[in-house]
């Protein structure tokens, strides 16, 4: 059933230095948080930060996972790639391309074991596409992707920084079922880009969504005071009759009060979504 999640890291306080990443040290403790805040599920994260912990990979680790899921009734049903932040799919080498993909082949693995549904891969910042020769070997490199995606029956979702129209484009040259967009309100914000056109030039892809906001050409603000236009937002998902997950992934307050901020977020989606008739996404407390 889809609900109102929380990306991992987001209901502890963060590390040193690191905005976002796999909270390795205490991990365990966000499900019975999430519970708190009421929300249904957590994204996790796969980055090279604590990678040779986390249980996401290493084995034996899915057993962790599943005892904290069904111990607290918050489920994890997908995978943030930030791995491919760090070790990008794009100007790579051919060397390199092969072992990311192999890393890639693995995730999509240990999530299908896991019951994830979607491993949402980032094509920004260091891992943006920025050239039409890029976006050619993007669309190789996915193709093979896709291989992997099909053995192991695992959506995956592309975050990018592409516009409506290049995305679009993308997309048009994949039309594979288990390829589809993972929208990020803060991302399209603070790149100016308009949720009208975004929706209109690829809503019937779009898989996931990422709840935050930006200013302008600038970094994450809370909620509704950035230059995410939410109102927009809210009727473009109304529109293709979505169904999937949102996750928060909103800006951070102080540290400690991760949980009461994580609670206040969801209501504020919950709100939103209550206003334009979009049912079934109430809290679970």
């Amino acid at each position: 059933m889809a609900g109102i999640g929380i990306m991992q890291g987001r209901l502890v306080p963060p590390y040193p230095g690191r905005f976002q990443c796999f909270p390795k040290d205490n991990w365990q403790d966000e499900f019975a948080l999430a519970r708190e805040a009421g929300l249904t599920c957590i994204e996790w994260i796969v980055d090279g930060f604590g990678l040779e912990t986390n249980p996401m990979v290493v084995e034996g680790g899915l057993d962790l996972i599943r005892a904290a899921a069904a111990g607290s009734g918050v489920a994890v049903r997908s995978i943030c790639a930030d791995y491919f932040m760090e070790q990008p799919l794009v100007r790579a080498t051919v060397q390199q391309r092969r072992e990311r993909l192999g890393f890639l082949g693995r995730l999509l693995a240990q999530g299908s074991a896991l019951g994830v549904g979607r491993v949402v891969i980032p094509f920004v910042d260091a891992s943006r596409i920025d050239t039409p020769a890029e976006m050619t070997e993007v669309v190789a490199i996915l193709g093979e992707a896709l291989d992997l995606a099909a053995s192991s029956r695992v959506e995956l979702h592309l975050e990018t920084s592409l516009s409506p129209e290049a995305f679009s484009e993308l997309l048009g040259r994949l039309p594979h079922p288990l390829l589809k967009v993972n929208y990020d309100s803060g991302n399209s914000a603070s790149l100016g880009y308009a949720p009208g056109e975004e929706f209109q030039a690829y809503g019937e892809r779009i898989g996931s969504i990422h709840i935050k906001d930006r200013i302008l050409g600038g970094g994450t603000v809370a909620l509704g005071t950035g230059g995410a236009d939410l109102p927009s937002l809210w009727r473009a998902i109304r529109s293709i009759h979505y169904q999937g997950d949102f996750i928060l992934q909103a800006a951070r307050g102080l540290a400690g009060g991760e949980c009461q901020l994580a609670r206040q977020n969801r209501l504020f989606v919950e709100k939103a979504l209550l206003g334009e008739g979009m049912v079934g996404y109430g809290s679970r407390a």
